[in-house]
């Protein structure tokens, strides 16, 4: 199957199919902030606005990497990145392999830039594809490309063993990632985030990149969207593979893990609610990023979906800002926790 192909057929099954992990959750409804009776701040009092890669944010959220590269994500991310500019949140794109690899397809990404001029935008690479570049000495030229697309703040790399292990035209082949990761750190004319695709990263993963001199990590942990679980469900035989659907570390146990490692830690994978947002704010995330449920509001209702779930995340995310006394997000991310389950 083809990039494109592949693309479109991702986009699908997130929309339509049943791809959440079976047995695993994400962890962070086992959580729950201490309550304080004596808040000493007022509702209005309480700031909802951050700084993401030297740029100001109303939340801190990201609408995180999910499409690209076939003609009607030109559509979709146009109209994802209207709505994250009128809500003052960041936005990453999916894989650019395939307009980097055939320029005919740039325009599905090139989009977003004219709908979010204000927006700290987030380009996409695999790591995967980063070694072969490297080995080919076209590296350099690849990330300026995907860079340049976008004129995007930020590069993000992403890790997918388990992904390229289940997916019937997967390339599970990362010898050399570490070292190409460290290449690209020291010669990207914008910051790293080095991100999973769903199935976490752990402490001891992030303390290598941060020894490597990443700064920006985003665990993307399990308990949201299975995208082995989507992998699986292309194949003709699934059967084999079904033991891989549910692979994966908890977000709320990745932020646990790996709290202060690095200077901004985001987290995502399986972001549903705004409790979630500011639970993973508790546990020690500076940003939260989110994919699926703003695919879904924005195919349900089009740029007004995302804006109304993401106006319902903030309504949430206040109100437990004011009951744990937090009049920021740098508060909030020292606010008492408990553990519920």
């Amino acid at each position: 199957m083809s990039i494109p192909s592949r693309k479109e057929s991702h986009v699908r099954h997130a929309l339509d199919g049943d791809v959440s992990f079976r047995t695993k959750t994400n962890g962070l409804d086992d959580y729950e902030f201490e309550y304080n009776a004596l808040p000493e701040i007022n509702l209005a009092d309480v700031s909802t606005r951050t700084e993401f890669l030297s740029r100001p944010l109303k939340l801190p959220l990201m609408v995180t990497g999910m499409t690209g590269g076939y003609p009607d994500a030109v559509r979709i991310n146009t109209e994802i990145a209207t709505a994250c500019a009128e809500c003052g949140i960041a936005m990453g794109v999916g894989s650019m392999r395939a307009a980097l690899e055939d320029p005919s397809l740039t325009e599905s990404f090139a989009c977003v830039r004219p709908f979010a001029k204000d927006v700290p935008l987030v380009a996409n690479i695999g790591a995967v594809q980063a070694v072969r570049w490297h080995g080919a000495g076209v590296l350099d030229a690849m990330i300026r490309r995907a860079v340049e697309m976008i004129d995007a703040a930020a590069l993000a790399v992403h890790l997918n063993p388990l992904q390229e292990l289940a997916q019937p035209e997967g390339e599970p082949e990362f010898r050399g990632v570490l070292s190409t990761i460290e290449w690209i750190v020291r010669h990207s004319p914008v910051p790293i985030i080095v991100k999973e695709v769903g199935a976490g990263l752990s402490r001891r993963v992030i303390e290598r990149l941060r020894n490597v001199g990443v700064e920006y990590v985003d665990v993307a942990g399990a308990g949201g969207t299975s995208w082995s679980g989507i992998e699986i469900l292309r194949h003709e035989n699934p059967a084999p593979l079904q033991h891989l659907w549910d692979v994966g570390i908890p977000t709320a146990e990745c932020i646990a893990q790996s709290r202060d490692l690095v200077p901004t830690l985001i987290a995502s994978g399986g972001i549903a609610s705004g409790s979630h947002v500011a639970v993973s704010i508790g546990l020690g995330a500076n940003i939260v990023g989110a994919a699926r449920p703003l695919l879904q509001a924005h195919n349900d209702g089009g740029i007004e979906g995302i804006l109304q779930l993401v106006g319902s995340w903030e309504t949430t995310l206040r109100q437990w800002m004011f009951l744990s006394g937090s009049s920021s997000i740098t508060e909030l991310r020292s606010a008492p926790l408990r553990r519920i389950h």
